[in-house]
């Protein structure tokens, strides 16, 4: 049984007479466990029944514990005649198979539902009562449990949970090659980390070593690997427990991104993105999903599904973040689209560091020169980092050069200064990395050109002592130093906004400020930046005994470039035209044509909450046609209180010390909420946090994939779906997972299945909202 069969829409379950005997239990539990469905925060759709539109009813849930509503049937149910009655009677299936949808009439057919203590209602209830108090069941009287027998219980289950969430906090293996006590006459060596941990813990804790080392019953361990897949579900379940607690009935973005574990499956990862109480944008991960194919339908349907595994609803949905591919954002079929044809009030945001990547992309290779320059760049990297011997030569020459520049006092020394470091190889799908490489080039410049031509003479064949001779004539020229000089420059202005982009908290209007910052950025340098870089590069080439060419002389020899007139091209018209100015052109070019969110309505709208420069940019009739494009989220009678809330509001700002140095709307939201502000502009702040909820990048979505490639590796590879989206969420949700108490997940545990021992319950200590 996987955690597949845990539906949570009432509407698509099989009957649970359908499964097999021998699960039904678990499958019972596991339901109790989970609770009944009831989507809280779901903007319930209106009926016409006798002349009237008439809905379910939100205060339903709190009267009814058992009531579960279907979000793809608008239909209600009984999860427990579902899971305990006898389907078959006559006319009593239709909390079960049928459903309940007459809302004119809904409390009066839910009382008569539960009807007398003799009803069958009622008898399903007392069996999820006997069911949820395994105390009292037969096994348990016929075993007698004492009070010391529960306290030794509890010493064990105690210690497997400890173990399990330090390897779950550390994304470390459980099992072992060879678990067995005895093989080939001795104990294996190597039992896994779970094993070898529980065993470290009886040799250092005496009670845990009575009830768990050698003498302990053998059918009585908890240290079976479905004990661990138990554990690791539970610790899973709490996290996502705060997670989903925290959002309530808040609105919501989806992350969305999809990528290959180690073993060649295709997992998406699913983040959600909201503003809590504090106003803090935060952004949770609630797990993976194994999925055959990553078209748009399959996509769509992967989430709906995991929407109603966790009770979440696609009305409360705000935002949708994806990177650029045609099956998220295609403007007919893409996931994009299927999910705004559900809820308008969906709006879609292409990710901005993946749009500024594109950026960077797209400038570095509409100059040829350019272009060169980067395949140079590589083969110098390849070229030293094809052989350990030549790395280690990289360094000890570098860092002979550090030790001479200390003893002369040419830089100081202290904690984290002039560490060892080596070239970075750049990465095709992550530019920050070739600024990297670039900044340390220029660092490690004499080092380098020392090794190439040691390879170019001592090299072990004729190829490669040519190949590095000839990195070396190409990196020993006035035009590699140019451009590397210049492509610093560059990709250190837009690296500075990819990092910005990829911050959790990140805001779209922060965003957009920034976006603007960059293209003045570069335009002053386009303007203002020529004299100083050619002073620096002449400078550079000057101290390294490079060639500096006389920038009114002709270009010439093989290298010569030629206007379409056929005029010869000077030195300075080559650098300066055809280089400095045509790749800030095109940069500046490709940030209009890739950013275009920031010429659309939402966002024009969405920079009037700016609060930079004393709300310079706030516009009282563009935030009331703001509304508009969230037309679910404000009645006509709170667009006519929001018009005048608006009016005090931006005096109040205005003239209130507290915020006049406030420049952020993130920082802007978590002020009016630590002043109370919230609750005196509520219809403002409700347009606050709409805003602040649209994602600005898939940053958190990536950082799964890396997490992912941490927890399941080439030794782990055959880790199930549904173990490692567990194992993950644990992971990568860190924080959370531990401020749950370990009594949380104990008694989660024992709630999940039929435990042969039982648990007395304690205090538990309730974790702070993250």
């Amino acid at each position: 049984m996987s955690n597949d069969d845990i539906i949570g829409d009432p509407e698509l379950r099989k009957p649970i007479d359908s499964y097999p005997f021998e699960i039904r239990d678990s499958l019972r539990r596991r339901y109790l466990a989970k609770g009944p469905c009831q989507p809280v925060g779901h903007e319930f759709p209106f009926t016409l029944i006798r002349e009237k539109n008439r809905r379910f009813q939100v205060a339903w849930f709190k009267d009814y514990e058992w009531l579960e509503y279907s979000v793809s049937k608008d239909k209600t149910y009984c999860l427990y005649c579902y899971l305990f009655a006898n389907n078959n009677r006559s006319g009593g299936n239709v909390f079960t198979e049928i459903g309940f949808n007459n809302w004119k009439d809904g409390r009066r057919a839910f009382v008569n539902h539960e009807g007398s203590p003799g009803s069958s209602h009622s008898g399903c209830r007392m069996k999820v009562e006997q069911h949820r108090n395994q105390r009292g069941n037969v096994n348990q009287l016929l075993a007698r449990q004492t009070a010391a027998m529960e306290d030794d219980y509890r010493t064990q289950l105690s210690t497997v949970v400890s173990v399990a969430r330090i390897l779950l906090e550390e994304g470390l293996p459980f099992r072992g090659h060879d678990e067995s006590t005895e093989s080939l006459h001795r104990e294996s060596l190597h039992r896994g980390n779970f094993l070898e941990h529980i065993s470290w813990v009886c040799k250092q804790e005496e009670n845990v070593n009575k009830v768990m080392g050698k003498n302990a019953p053998g059918n009585n361990q908890l240290n079976s690997p479905t004990i661990q897949r138990d554990i690791i579900e539970c610790c899973a379940m709490e996290t996502r427990k705060i997670i989903l607690n925290e959002l309530g009935e808040k609105k919501f973005a989806l992350l969305v991104d999809e990528a290959r574990d180690c073993s060649i499956k295709e997992q998406v990862s699913l983040v959600l993105r909201f503003v809590n109480g504090k106003g803090m944008v935060l952004e949770h991960f609630l797990g993976l999903v194994h999925v055959n194919e990553t078209s748009a339908k399959v996509l769509k349907n992967t989430i709906d599904t995991f929407f109603a595994k966790h009770d979440l609803s696609l009305a409360k949905l705000r935002g949708q973040g994806y990177d650029g591919a045609a099956n998220m954002s295609g403007e007919f079929n893409g996931l994009k689209t299927l999910i705004l044809k559900e809820n308008k009030n969906a709006h879609y945001i292409h990710c901005f560091a993946h749009q500024l990547q594109l950026v960077v992309v797209t400038a570095s290779y509409e100059s040829e020169s350019v272009c060169d320059f980067f395949e140079t760049l590589s083969m110098i990297v390849n070229t030293i980092g094809a052989s350990c011997k030549r790395n280690d030569s990289l360094r000890e020459i570098h860092n002979e050069k550090v030790l001479n520049q200390v003893e002369m006092g040419e830089i100081s020394t202290g904690r984290g200064q002039n560490q060892e470091i080596s070239l970075a190889r750049p990465g095709d799908t992550h530019w920050g990395s070739h600024y990297t490489t670039i900044v340390r080039l220029f660092d490690m410049w004499n080092s380098v050109e020392r090794v190439l031509l040691a390879i170019n003479k001592l090299g072990e064949s004729l190829k490669i002592r040519q190949s590095a001779g000839g990195v070396f004539d190409k990196m020993d020229c006035f035009q590699f130093v140019f451009i590397e000089k210049f492509m610093m420059k560059i990709l250190g202005i837009t690296n500075t906004l990819s990092k910005i982009l990829q911050a959790r908290d990140q805001n779209i209007g922060y965003a957009l400020n920034m976006i603007n910052v960059v293209k003045n950025k570069l335009q002053e340098l386009r303007e203002d930046g020529w004299d100083n870089l050619l002073k620096e590069v002449t400078e550079f080439c000057e101290g390294h005994s490079i060639d500096v060419p006389n920038m009114e002389n002709f270009v010439h020899g093989q290298s010569r470039k030629r206007l379409k007139g056929g005029e010869p091209m000077t030195y300075l018209h080559h650098f300066r035209i055809d280089i400095f100015i045509k790749v800030i052109d095109v940069i500046a070019m490709e940030m209009d044509k890739h950013f275009t969110e920031a010429n659309t309505e939402l966002l024009r709208c969405v920079m009037c909450l700016d609060p930079s420069n004393f709300f310079a940019n706030f516009d009282h009739v563009r935030l009331l046609q703001l509304v508009n494009l969230y037309s679910d989220d404000f009645s006509s009678t709170d667009i006519i209180e929001l018009d005048h809330q608006l009016q005090n509001y931006i005096c109040d700002m205005r003239s209130n010390e507290i915020f006049s140095n406030i420049s952020n709307l993130g920082d802007l939201a978590k002020k009016m909420v630590e002043i109370n502000y919230h609750t005196y502009f509520p219809l403002v702040y409700r347009l606050i946090e709409l805003a602040l909820i649209l994602p600005v990048g898939t940053a958190s979505v990536e950082r799964t994939f890396s997490a992912m490639n941490v927890v399941k590796t080439d030794l782990r590879n055959r880790l199930g779906d549904d173990l490692l989206s567990d194992c993950l969420v644990c992971y990568f949700e860190k924080e959370i997972f531990r401020s749950i108490d370990d009594e949380v997940i104990m008694q989660s545990f024992q709630n999940l299945a039929s435990r042969r021992n039982q648990l007395r319950p304690l205090k538990i200590r309730r974790p702070n909202p993250c």
